[in-house]
């Protein structure tokens, strides 16, 4: 190792003299340099001692500074003459600079050198070393990035190229990323690149089917779509996305009783399939960390990814000692950080707490969220999704059972099952926007939630879509109004 490239005392000593001949400069420099960016212990003393007389509203200079370091039994006379006798800087910006990089250089090689003992000497199990190693890189990261404010100035002319932008789009509602469904981009005008969407159910709702439709629709429009799988393996999910596709019941997909008819449909599907943007990360376990790191690797190689998807958040582990709420927490807030960081709205998928079963109106609130707190807080959008009929159909079960129980031969279950259901999406948290409920209809051979139609509108079934129609119209239509293509 070169030491030379890691540390410049020179440079340390000169940024240290012009804030004793300046205090002034403190707070600037205190935002971009930590104590251990320096390397000789005795300037990170120095440092630290600034920090302190700062908030004790006392003078930074030599005195003080001498009186703050006896104390601390930190003082040394010759360094401290060193940086007194190093020559005044009046621009520090490049020496901040200099001495940020060496300090990454620094923490760089120190995880070298702890990965190097942690997987020779010490035999660590891999899940741990890379846990580790990913946090340490993720701690290292964040220490080298410094943002300063933004001017008005600055933000004024971002937001007025933003409307430039909308108002040469036509007035579109659609803003962020599209939805796929019409009524759920106008509620949201799509979802926002750096938001955190999260979309809670309980079991039997349709969770999972429902983020594999908006998956769908994405990879169709060319987007790409980053998919954390954490409940099912991945053929398990293309099964579903297939069924959708090709409107074969997914039940017949599972056991591959197909007609020639389906097959071939079934084989175009396939074709197509393999052609998209979709990425799935089956592994079973992950921690912040690991999504972190993962998704930024995959945004880098491929920039066409326009959102990534978490099911489901509950199963996701963590570092925290202090309980599951902790933990909950430090993947919430973790998540909105990196959807920001990447620009892409991040879905993360919920679960409810029982409660709701207990209560007579069993729609969702957003004090079922399990864990409730920092999800509520660190959300920007917060959905349910919620069908009627689940509910009705599992309380006639139980009448039914009863009066069998009782020996009523002659009880007729009164409920019908339907191939296509009603289905609501709840929005109770839309940090920019309103919240309400956007009808849909779950068709459940095929485990696909569609638009409802409006009342003016003539119901239309959707059938398997024709690839023979002209993409560039195609491409149009799922742009500006998620129209649905039938084939004819």
């Amino acid at each position: 190792m070169n030491e030379d490239n890691m540390y410049n005392l020179n440079i340390e000593r000169a940024v240290l003299s012009a804030i004793i001949f300046d205090p002034r400069i403190f707070e600037d420099i205190a935002s971009k340099l930590e104590p251990h960016d320096f390397y000789l212990p005795f300037h990170q003393h120095v440092f630290m001692a600034m920090e302190e007389l700062s908030k004790e509203d006392k003078p930074i200079d030599e005195e003080f500074l001498r009186i703050k370091l006896t104390n601390k039994k930190e003082f040394d006379e010759v360094a401290m003459l060193n940086i007194l006798s190093a020559n005044p800087i009046s621009n520090t910006d490049a020496y901040i600079e200099d001495i940020k990089s060496r300090s990454i250089k620094r923490a760089l090689a120190t995880l070298a050198t702890t990965i190097k003992k942690v997987t020779i000497e010490d035999d660590l199990p891999i899940d741990d070393i890379m846990n580790l190693v990913e946090k340490k890189l993720y701690e290292i990261t964040q220490n080298s990035v410094t943002r300063d404010f933004r001017d008005a100035r600055e933000i004024t002319l971002s937001v007025l190229d933003r409307i430039k932008l909308l108002k040469s789009m036509g007035n579109t509602t659609l803003i962020g990323v599209n939805t796929g469904f019409k009524g759920l981009n106008r509620k949201t005008n799509g979802f926002g690149k750096g938001d955190l969407i999260v979309i809670a159910a309980r079991p039997a709702m349709g969770k999972t089917s429902f983020v594999l439709n908006i998956t769908k629709k994405a990879i169709d429009r060319g987007e790409g779509v980053a998919f954390f799988s954490l409940e099912m393996p991945a053929e398990q999910l293309m099964l579903r996305m297939l069924s959708t596709e090709t409107s074969i019941p997914l039940q017949k997909l599972r056991v591959g009783d197909l007609n020639d008819e389906e097959w071939s449909r079934f084989s175009d599907a396939t074709n197509e399939m393999q052609k998209k943007k979709l990425f799935v990360d089956d592994d079973g376990f992950a921690t912040i960390h690991h999504v972190r790191s993962k998704l930024r690797k995959l945004k880098a190689q491929n920039p066409e990814i326009s959102m990534a998807i978490i099911d489901y958040l509950q199963l996701m582990s963590g570092d925290s000692r202090e309980g599951r709420q902790q933990v909950i927490s430090e993947i919430s807030r973790g998540l909105k950080q990196l959807a920001r960081e990447l620009d892409i709205p991040i879905l993360a998928l919920s679960q409810l707490n029982r409660g709701v079963e207990s209560r007579d109106n069993k729609r969702p609130l957003l004090s079922d969220l399990r864990e409730s707190g920092s999800i509520e807080q660190d959300a920007d959008i917060v959905m349910f999704i919620y069908r009627d009929d689940v509910y009705r159909e599992a309380i006639e079960k139980e009448k039914e059972m009863k009066a069998k129980a009782k020996g009523d031969k002659n009880y007729k279950n009164p409920f019908e099952r339907k191939e296509e259901e009603e289905a609501e999406i709840i929005l109770s948290k839309h940090r920019n926007g309103p919240i309400g409920t956007v009808k849909l209809i779950f068709q459940k051979s095929y485990t696909r939630f569609v638009d409802a139609p409006d009342k003016d509108e003539i119901p239309t079934k959707i059938l398997y879509e024709d690839k023979s129609i002209d993409t560039s119209t195609k491409a149009n239509i799922d742009t500006n109004d998620n129209v649905e293509i039938p084939s004819f």
